[in-house]
């Protein structure tokens, strides 16, 4: 079925409940458009449905509706503890969107209860609250949905309750895929009754989606919903009333022309997307302090407590701006955003189409920016054939100022910032590398220097890709970068006795230097093993009971303090060189920072 049209609600062949009808007048939606018109029939009719629709384009209600029809015009009542309705979706800010549309249908209707499964929660907490209330309507994310229903002996049976299951959806099928979450849904599907309504919602659609609709769907009937472009007339892969635009400019230029272009837009809402998480922790706090008098958060897939307010208190927002990555690119509704800013174009071109969807949603104009460096510029018409997806060229930005200077003050008046710096080049590298569009993202043809100074960065890390190469472009910063501190005491502290200890041992190793006898080395029994093992416990927990009393360390430092505090442990033990530690501590190598499996 393809381009279904659009009309009121009281149009469809069944008839909607009048709460239904009345709630969606309050949410001020008055028509249908193409998915809702199209999928809506379907599910009430008991179809399977297969959905592909635009980024923005209504999927959410699409499934919503029906869902609740479907659970009113049971014969049987649901009871408190069993589960009629499951809607799985790949991130918890998507859940929690989705919930939140739920509940406001539910105000009317008191008979259903519903539950949030997702993770960055104490699972135990979910399943008391499950035991305790039970759910007719779940929304979860795969893998805590999982855990849910492998746990036998705590007195919340999920796999039990979902006996009664009458409708499952998988919303961003393909994104669920994306992430590696196939086995979890396999799993998910081995637990539910077969007979059941099922939709698959997405985007776009691939052979694994494919797959994923011949294992868990009978029959299903595909909805196709594409807009046409005004003037081309050609099938478009993003919203009609989205302007995409472009912008070409060198490394070292790139983050002077963000930050001009931030503060020409202050009163705006905007997202910003970074290839990597570590780009966002280093970029994000550069323009906290860049960009004055606007609020910057920032969310990645490696924050684990801090993600749900940062969310909410975005969405709220009148204006501001996300720092983030493909976390925040798929499914989200974020109200009132005026630009979508692709600082690092994505590692796949679908992840293009569905970063510029945050934006111009449900018929409302936004504004999208790519900013692309002068190799990358074939990326345009690549976009235009590949994704139906046409930029036109932006104007420069004007009155950019250089703010790297500032950046790199901010290096070295913290070494906190300093490492978020080496670790965002190195990961910004390795995502280079991992590009699905390597004939034109080629890493051997990034100009390291320029991307370096266009990073601030005070010297160049030790990392595979640069070893064995010179780079005169490059001037490194006046200074020892060695003897930058730590703002903050605890990790100062501790970086302190890591280098006493890493001097020490080399001395060890030179034999005490000079005509100086080597020292012995202490035997060491068993006894007087345990008595130091039992000292450093009580050290370590002295201290750990310190820091959680310091006011100023907040929870991104605590993480940074207790990697290097395992890394320095590693290397007393001697399971790492002094190499490697260097190498880890400063992020010039390990595991690579590229993004978001959570």
């Amino acid at each position: 079925m393809e381009n279904a049209t659009d009309g009121t609600w009281d149009s469809l062949a069944g008839k909607l409940n009048d709460k239904i009808l009345e709630t969606l007048r309050e949410l001020n939606f008055t028509h249908m458009t193409p998915v809702q018109a199209a999928c809506i029939p379907l599910f009430m009719s008991n179809k399977d449905v297969a959905a592909e629709a635009v980024t923005g384009s209504g999927k959410t209600l699409a499934f919503v509706i029906p869902v609740l029809e479907v659970l009113l015009r049971r014969e049987e009542k649901l009871k408190k503890m069993q589960v009629g309705a499951l809607v799985v979706t790949p991130t918890r800010e998507l859940a929690v969107q989705i919930s939140e549309v739920i509940g406001h249908f539910l105000q009317k209707f008191p008979q259903f209860t519903q539950m949030l499964m997702i993770g960055g929660n104490n699972p135990m907490e979910d399943v008391e609250k499950f035991k305790e209330n039970g759910a007719n309507i779940v929304v979860a994310t795969p893998g805590r949905l999982e855990d849910m229903f492998r746990r036998k002996g705590d007195g919340a049976d999920l796999a039990a309750s979902v006996k009664s299951l009458d409708v499952l959806v998988l919303d961003e099928a393909d994104r669920l895929l994306d992430l590696g979450f196939e086995n979890s849904l396999n799993a998910i599907l081995s637990f539910l009754p077969k007979q059941r309504r099922t939709g698959l919602f997405s985007a776009t659609q691939t052979q694994e989606l494919d797959k994923l609709v011949r294992a868990g769907l009978r029959n299903p009937v595909r909805v196709v919903v594409k807009e046409k472009g005004v003037a081309d007339g050609a099938a478009r892969r993003t919203p009609s009333a989205l302007s995409n635009y472009y912008t070409v400019c060198r490394a070292d230029r790139k983050f002077n022309e963000l930050v001009a272009f931030l503060r020409q837009h202050k009163h705006q809402k905007q997202l910003v997307f970074f290839s990597t998480c570590a780009c966002v922790e280093y970029f994000g706090r550069a323009l906290e302090t860049l960009v004055r008098k606007v609020p910057v958060h920032c969310i990645h897939g490696k924050m684990k407590h801090k993600r749900n307010k940062i969310f909410s208190d975005f969405r709220a927002a009148k204006s501001g701006i996300l720092a983030c990555t493909d976390v925040m690119a798929r499914g989200i509704d974020i109200p009132d955003v005026n630009w979508v800013l692709q600082y690092d174009p994505p590692s796949s071109a679908s992840a293009f189409v569905h970063r510029c969807g945050r934006t111009a949603r449900i018929g409302n104009r936004g504004n999208a920016l790519v900013f692309l460096l002068p190799m990358e510029e074939s990326y345009v018409n690549f976009l235009s054939i590949n994704q139906k997806c046409p930029l036109q060229k932006m104007a420069a930005v004007s009155d950019v100022v250089d703010v790297l200077p500032k950046v790199k003050a901010l290096a070295q008046a913290d070494r906190a910032m300093f490492d978020k710096g080496m670790k965002a080049f190195v990961s910004y590298v390795q995502a280079y590398a991992k590009h699905e569009c390597s004939l034109i993202f080629r890493v051997k043809d990034l100009d390291f220097a320029s991307v370096a100074r266009g990073f601030a960065l005070l010297r160049l890390p030790k990392m595979p890709e640069l070893r064995g190469k010179s780079f005169p472009d490059f001037v490194p910063a006046p200074l020892d970068t060695d003897n930058i501190r730590y703002k903050d005491k605890q990790r100062q502290k501790l970086r302190k006795k890591t280098l006493a200890e890493l001097e020490l041992r080399r001395r060890e190793d030179d034999g005490g230097g000079g005509d100086a006898r080597p020292a012995k080395k202490a035997v060491r029994n068993r006894a007087w093993s345990k008595q130091k093992a039992k000292k450093d416990r009580r050290r370590k927990n002295a201290s750990k009971r310190k820091h959680e009393q310091s006011s100023d360390v907040d929870d991104e430092d605590a993480d940074e303090l207790l990697k290097d505090t395992r890394l320095l442990k590693k290397l007393k033990k001697g399971q790492i060189c002094e190499e490697d530690f260097e190498r880890q501590i400063t992020g010039g190598g390990g595991r690579s920072n590229t993004d978001v499996h959570k």
